[in-house]
């Protein structure tokens, strides 16, 4: 492995939102965190040397993208996903939450249910609820130590009259990569009842060993039609600071909606490094990324292992994807107050406290696992000690 994910990166004291916030958030600065989804590696050789070439220049005006960086998107989906993406269905935003913000505040009317499944990535409820948009939960059910669609009841709520559905794939925090017959099915039901779906798919490059991640709009021309996809790089080469991220939907009627938003928002203006930072990432950094998914996926291994070792107590579900570990801790009989205690006060750890992501999250957590495994082990250590030892 060419690249050092083992190497320990001192984060703290560089304005990093996971690294700087623990007296704030969690009452000690000296806790360890493995909860924000950003990773503890350095992105790809690349990126850090087109980011300095582009700092060089000295002069830090007004930017606009190039065909090329359009191209480097283009071919990246090509090449890895095997998705043929037109130049016209893309458009810039700052976040991919940003683009469901958008998409619920466009595509639904005020007080319309928004369906999402939950748990799910707890901005999903932001967006609905601060657009003044009502919450039409189709809880995920687990089945075979994972999470499944309920095809019956995702069906009731369209049929009651939720119109726009925001889709998380791969999810988080469940790690599953959802398989093409599922998905298959899932937008037959959509077009059966007019219903609009925002993909949101920035995990998509993250799909451990074993499995693929199929991109909703590819399954087929009618669903391209009804699909709006937010995507970005950030999570592939951990460069969710640079604020970087596009939405893809081959329906024009439907972009032009969308960019007319954008505008309104004055949200459209190229920041001046990202673009640099995603032609490298994509054009040069696809053999630091088989390298990730090879390291992570030895961390979800080596968690895994241990907990069912030191702590049987707690049940992890086996992530398809992503680099997160969704932990069943219901087994400790701790209310939410009892977990957070036994991971801020006793043990010295911050994962993510599971109702975040909904009520059914409650008494899970979310533990990322893009660490170096030295830190990883010191997080599992931490708590499975505090969790044996609890009064």
């Amino acid at each position: 492995m060419k690249t050092d994910f083992d190497r320990i990166i001192n984060r703290r004291h560089t304005h990093s939102y996971k690294w700087d916030q623990s007296l704030k958030l969690f009452g000690d600065q000296d806790i360890l965190p493995l909860w924000v989804a950003d990773m503890d590696f350095e992105s790809p050789p690349a990126v850090r040397k087109a980011l300095e070439a582009r700092a060089a220049l000295g002069v830090y005006g007004y930017s606009i993208k190039n065909e090329a960086y359009v191209d480097a998107i283009i071919h990246w989906y090509q090449r890895r996903h095997g998705w043929t993406i037109e130049r016209e269905w893309l458009s810039d935003v700052p976040s991919v939450v940003t683009s469901l913000s958008i998409a619920v505040d466009v595509f639904s009317e005020p007080g319309g249910s928004v369906i999402l499944q939950s748990p799910v990535y707890y901005p999903f409820y932001d967006v609905i609820r601060m657009n003044v948009r009502e919450v039409a939960k189709n809880p995920l059910v687990i089945r075979n130590g994972r999470y499944e669609m309920d095809y019956d009841h995702l069906e009731e709520l369209m049929a009651g009259g939720a119109k726009l559905m925001l889709l998380c794939s791969p999810h988080n925090p469940g790690g599953r990569v959802w398989e093409r017959e599922e998905l298959l099915r899932l937008g037959e039901l959509c077009l059966k009842h007019g219903v609009t779906v925002i993909s949101d798919e920035i995990h998509c490059d993250l799909a451990l060993p074993g499995h693929r991640h199929i991109p909703f709009a590819s399954l087929s021309e009618e669903l391209s039609q009804i699909t709006l996809t937010a995507l970005a790089p950030t999570k592939t080469f951990n460069l969710p600071g640079l604020q970087s991220s596009f939405i893809v939907t081959a329906n024009a009627a439907m972009k032009r909606k969308f960019d007319y938003r954008v505008k309104a928002l004055s949200l459209h203006m190229t920041n001046f490094f990202t673009h640099e930072a995603v032609m490298a990432a994509y054009n040069e950094g696809e053999a630091w990324l088989d390298e990730l998914i090879e390291y992570v996926a030895g961390n979800v291994e080596y968690a895994i292992a241990y907990l069912a070792e030191h702590l049987p107590e707690v049940k992890p579900m086996r992530p398809d994807g992503t680099y997160l570990l969704w932990v069943d801790c219901r087994g400790l009989g701790l209310d939410i107050k009892g977990l957070k205690s036994l991971m801020f006060e006793k043990a010295r750890v911050a994962f993510s406290e599971g109702s975040a992501f909904g009520t059914e999250g409650q008494g899970w957590l979310r533990i990322n696992l893009a660490c170096p495994r030295s830190l990883l082990t010191d997080a599992l250590e931490r708590f499975c000690e505090a969790a044996s030892n609890r009064s």
